[in-house]
């Protein structure tokens, strides 16, 4: 099984200085709950490499099991920090 995690290139919400991204809760339970099945995961973003992470999901309230386990998982965060960009896809998930 191939799938394809497409994450947000945006790290402001409009014109109000505020930091926002990807929601690490939402990226890493998907994406260890599909990895553990034996899925191959690409990542890809609008404009590729490392994503922007919402602040707020580093909260220690927020963080569960996954996103603890995605802290300590360094090939996990090497993914991340090297997301392709999503015009260049064709082709990778064939």
């Amino acid at each position: 099984m191939k799938i394809l995690i497409v994450l947000t290139s945006h790290d402001q919400l409009g014109d109000t200085g505020k930091k926002t991204g990807f929601w690490l809760e939402e990226f890493a339970a998907p994406y260890y709950v599909l990895k553990d099945a034996g899925a191959a995961i690409a990542l890809a973003s609008p404009k590729g490499g490392q994503p922007p992470l919402d602040p707020k999901s580093e909260v220690s309230e927020f963080q569960t099991e996954l996103t603890q386990r995605f802290r300590t998982d360094t090939a996990a965060q090497a993914e991340l920090a090297n997301t392709k960009k999503i015009e260049d896809l064709t082709g990778v998930m064939k």
